[in-house]
């Protein structure tokens, strides 16, 4: 099972790429990449664009084509997966209070394509089989990641919910920063 962590943005609205915002010590980036490794995924590969930084643990690729949006980072991310993983989870850099217990239920489902949900509703992280990379990576066209391949194949889609597991808030503007702060 490999991680794929998406982070490869310019952060627009929050004024720098969300790869190097910090919490509690830790860049955004190296978070994401715990929580796929501490979730079972092995190995994690980063896609990076705007930003281009050191990942401990992790194989990192360059989107050169960051700009156009998520679905350029994930053909990227998934054409980089070893050829031995025969799953991944991919998780995004702008979600911090995800904790590694979403990953584990994910992969634990057993299911060929399945995404977490909190309170019912459909976010990441996403796990999706081999099998389906083709297809997945087709449909990613724009700011747009899994969503039209689950869109169009709904019979294929296993929900786990992962409301016990943390928060998946995303981190987009400044305001958004104020979540990270400590209360």
């Amino acid at each position: 099972m490999a991680g794929l962590l998406l982070a490869a943005g310019e952060g627009a609205r929050l004024g720098t790429p969300k790869a190097l915002v910090e919490y509690a010590g830790e860049r955004l980036v190296d978070r994401g990449v715990r929580l796929l490794e501490e979730g079972g995924c092995h190995p994690v590969v980063v896609v990076l664009g705007a930003a281009t930084v050191q990942v401990r643990g992790a194989v990192t690729v360059r989107n050169p084509d960051w700009a156009s949006g998520m679905g350029s980072s994930l053909r990227v991310g998934l054409a980089a997966l070893p050829r031995e993983a025969e799953s991944v989870v991919i998780a995004l850099v702008d979600q911090p209070f995800i904790g590694p217990g979403a990953v584990r239920a994910l992969i634990a489902s057993g299911a060929g394509l399945a995404v977490a949900t909190y309170e019912g509703k459909r976010r990441n992280p996403v796990l999706i089989a081999r099998e389906h990379f083709a297809e997945v990576a087709e449909l990613a066209v724009g700011d747009v990641g899994a969503r039209p391949f689950m869109k169009a194949h709904p019979e294929l889609v296993t929900e786990v919910p992962c409301d016990e597991h943390g928060n998946p808030a995303d981190i987009d503007t400044p305001q958004d920063l104020r979540l990270l702060e400590p209360s």
